[in-house]
């Protein structure tokens, strides 16, 4: 009997030991055979810029992933890009705007019993401790602190479920259809999804806010708890260490693996990239430097504007006399194109003169024709991917002949047989 209670707190003992060790490696907390230096992958950055300077793409170790233009919301790059996946602590990308878009930031918080004992990377906050809601902020961001995520949820909305709601919301105001929400920090939860996309979507809307873009990109910062000043790093490996990248957010957690969400700007490019699912800290950094120098290398911005407004006038220059307006006042047609909606987009640097325009056009109309009638479209293609379409419409009213148009009508005729008559027999 002695010898089955001593296994049992073996048992015990082994499973408590199980449970911390996976709690550990849980969002942003890296195994120790995981940690590496990222000025060993930036001294190998020309060679990584020298493959991606190729034509031929670079080998993406993530599950996942997309590159888009902040300029133009079209994505440049992708894989599995619409694909529902777990995403860790990038999840308190949505935290972080949500508090900053309902809350005072300068408003103090006490600590619950519940935020103090959340698992995985923390603050380090404590039960009843006492910070702002700006330096959780900090601590949710940077240190990705989960503890922060949660005191957070429960300062704006009372309770994690209550916020949860507030995040899916959001998630339905900014057309996100394929991503839900559970909790504040990402921990993984079957429920708990995105697509690459759809966070490279989200980012892009948190990064138009100041202060959501400050904490962001803050490489170091102290906050005080009860007083007492704490430094903190962030945990995105490539701030400060990669040309242009200004944020945004890591995560880990054992379902989804390492995730990274990048802002970087060179010049007039802005893009996000987001890759998911990587296998090491390493390679989801090398995924991103990779993905980054390709797009920047072999992409330039192409004034699509002007290719479709050069086509489309000397297509009306050759086609307005075709026109045929059955019982109207007027053949004169005045046509235009809707709005485009993402005049300057990025274009591979190989296929900038591989643009096809066509334009399909209705030329036997019926009076009367309201203005803005659309009686055709015009399509722009780059190498059979159609990159706009628009309607062709009516620029002006054409009214139906009235009685008095066809007694008009005839009198002129009458005028016109006479004159031509009395000249004839008499010059």
């Amino acid at each position: 009997m002695k010898f089955i209670k001593i296994c049992y707190k073996v048992s015990i003992l082994f499973t408590m030991n199980f449970l911390i060790f996976t709690t550990v490696f849980a969002d942003d907390l890296h195994p120790k055979e995981d940690n590496f230096d990222i000025s060993d992958i930036i001294e190998d950055l020309d060679s990584i810029t020298a493959s991606s300077n190729s034509s031929e793409f670079p080998t993406i170790n993530s599950r996942a992933y997309v590159v888009i233009d902040r300029k133009s919301n079209t994505v440049i790059l992708g894989k599995n890009e619409n694909q529902k996946k777990k995403m860790a602590s990038t999840t308190k990308i949505m935290t972080c705007i949500v508090v900053i878009e309902n809350s005072n930031l300068s408003d103090e918080v006490t600590i619950s019993k519940k935020a103090a004992g959340t698992g995985g990377s923390r603050l380090g906050l404590k039960t009843g401790d006492k910070i702002t809601v700006h330096d959780l902020l900090y601590g949710l961001m940077l240190c990705s602190g989960n503890d922060a995520a949660v005191a957070l949820a429960e300062y704006v909305s009372g309770s994690v479920t209550s916020f949860a709601e507030l995040m899916n919301k959001k998630a339905n105001d900014l057309g996100l259809k394929n991503t839900h929400f559970v909790t504040p920090h990402g921990l993984d939860k079957d429920e708990h999804y995105t697509t690459a996309y759809e966070l490279a979507i989200l980012s892009d809307y948190a990064l138009e806010n100041e202060t959501f873009k400050k904490i962001v990109g803050t490489k170091q910062y102290t906050v005080t708890i009860n007083g007492y000043p704490k430094a903190l790093s962030n945990t995105n490996e490539l701030l400060g260490a990669l040309n242009g990248v200004y944020g945004i957010k890591t995560g880990f957690t054992n379902g989804a693996n390492r995730c990274l969400v990048t802002g970087c700007k060179r010049g007039e490019m802005d893009l996000i990239c987001v890759v998911l699912g990587a296998d090491t800290k390493k390679m989801r950094t090398t995924d991103s430097i990779k993905l980054l120098e390709y797009a920047f290398n072999n992409y330039t911005y192409i004034n699509i504007e002007n290719i479709i407004k050069n086509y489309f006038n000397d297509w009306i220059i050759d086609n307005t006399k075709k026109f045929i307006v059955d019982k109207g006042i007027s053949n004169n047609i005045t046509l235009d194109y809707t709005n485009i909606k993402n005049p300057v987009i990025p274009v591979k640097s190989s296929l900038t003169n591989n643009f096809n325009v066509f334009i399909d056009c209705n030329f036997n109309l019926s009076a009367p024709i309201h203005k803005d009638t659309v009686i055709g479209n015009i399509t722009l293609e780059l190498q059979n991917n159609i990159i706009y379409t628009g309607n062709l419409v009516v620029n002006s009213e054409i009214k139906k002949k009235e009685i008095s148009d066809y007694f008009i009508y005839f009198l002129k005729n009458i005028y016109s047989i006479n004159y031509n008559f009395i000249n004839h027999n008499f010059i």
